[in-house]
């Protein structure tokens, strides 16, 4: 993949949001929607962008899509694992999004039980 490429699938704040979540494991659209609070439309319109960078890959289990970082990508690109370890930490949505992504979690979300943290 095009390095330019790359950057440009990097420069937006929702995809850098996307990939903030993916540093911690898989997730599936339904996941991502409820902890960015974001439409399944839009998850899916930055996930596709990030997919043709070749930054994220995705696995289907039964009837789900799993997203996950690809590491082949950061084995050959390792500055984009610096910006993702380095950076996205200091983003204060990311910081948020975490808290986000851990409480869905310990109330036993996932695609299978889907938990909406806003009501």
């Amino acid at each position: 993949m095009d390095v330019v490429e790359i950057l440009k699938a990097l420069g937006d704040e929702t995809r850098i949001r996307i990939l903030n979540l993916l540093r911690q494991g898989p997730l599936c659209v339904c996941e991502m929607e409820d902890i960015l609070q974001i439409s399944q439309s839009n998850a899916s319109r930055h996930l596709s962008r990030l997919k043709t960078a070749d930054i994220i890959i995705a696995e289907k289990q039964a009837q789900w899509v799993y997203f996950a970082i690809n590491t082949d990508l950061l084995a050959r690109h390792p500055f984009v694992g610096i910006v993702l370890e380095q950076e996205l930490n200091t983003i204060v949505k990311c910081q948020h999004d975490l808290s986000r992504l851990k409480k869905y979690k310990e109330l036993g979300g996932g695609c299978e039980h889907i938990i909406s943290l806003d009501e």
